[in-house]
């Protein structure tokens, strides 16, 4: 059942023009755009060495949490998940069927972006097993977190916050803006959430070449356990 609902839902992200244009064009965009154009200061070395990882996560949060909250919000208030309900599939097996979704989506646009990356003169180091297990905890965190919305909340206050969220830490998480440039206090606030610990993760590994940044590892998983076990105990069918 996992497998034929990860196929579905897979079908039908790639086929919405508007989510791709949230999952690829816009990451897209900005990696070319601010690798090129020396709107903020990234500290030393080549823009794109810092851009790219940044990049990578917001191509996460972008697909498991923004893209996947309004769809699935849209999908509750227009009555498909209350026919879900009604039939064998279980509200865990819903949730793992998106998820896998978003895992298949998440390596088209890791290709892509790197791909771009590349062409601009990237040039990442550090283990990529690392950078697997990272993006797969940040997947799971997210994933949680915007199925928690979208099964708690209305549509319409779900796409409304879904993507101000987006903006927020688009500015805020270290994606275009080192962590680094932000007040002490607050800096470490935004390295507790799932995007600051995400970016600065793959930062590390790729940018850095260091092991694996165990911390923020920890930060990832605790948003994943904590995302997950809320919506599988709050997420309503209708």
């Amino acid at each position: 059942m996992i497998a034929a609902q990860a196929a579905l839902e897979t079908r039908m992200l790639l086929r919405h023009g508007e989510q791709l244009l949230l999952t690829v064009v816009i990451p897209t965009l900005l990696l070319v755009l601010f690798s090129s154009v020396d709107v903020v200061d990234v500290g030393e070395g080549e823009r794109v060495d810092f851009l790219a990882p940044g990049i990578l996560a917001l191509a996460v949060l972008s697909t498991a949490f923004t893209g996947q909250a309004i769809a699935t919000g849209f999908e509750r208030r227009y009555g498909v998940l209350k026919r879900l309900g009604a039939s064998p599939l279980p509200r865990w097996a819903l949730m793992c069927g998106k998820t896998c979704a978003v895992l298949v989506t998440l390596v088209l646009q890791t290709v892509l972006l790197s791909a771009v990356a590349l062409a601009l003169g990237w040039s990442p180091h550090g283990n990529p097993a690392a950078v697997a297990l990272l993006m797969l905890l940040g997947t799971a965190a997210f994933s949680g977190l915007g199925l928690l919305m979208a099964g708690t909340l209305r549509a319409e206050v779900t796409l409304a916050a879904a993507n101000l969220v987006f903006v927020l830490l688009l500015f805020s998480g270290g994606v275009i803006v080192p962590l680094d440039d932000f007040p002490a206090g607050l800096r470490g606030v935004l390295e507790a959430l799932p995007l600051g610990a995400l970016s600065d993760g793959l930062r590390a590994v790729l940018d850095d070449g260091a092991g694996m940044p165990w911390g923020d590892a920890a930060v990832l998983a605790g948003w994943a356990v904590a995302g997950l076990g809320a919506a599988a105990r709050f997420f309503r069918w209708e």
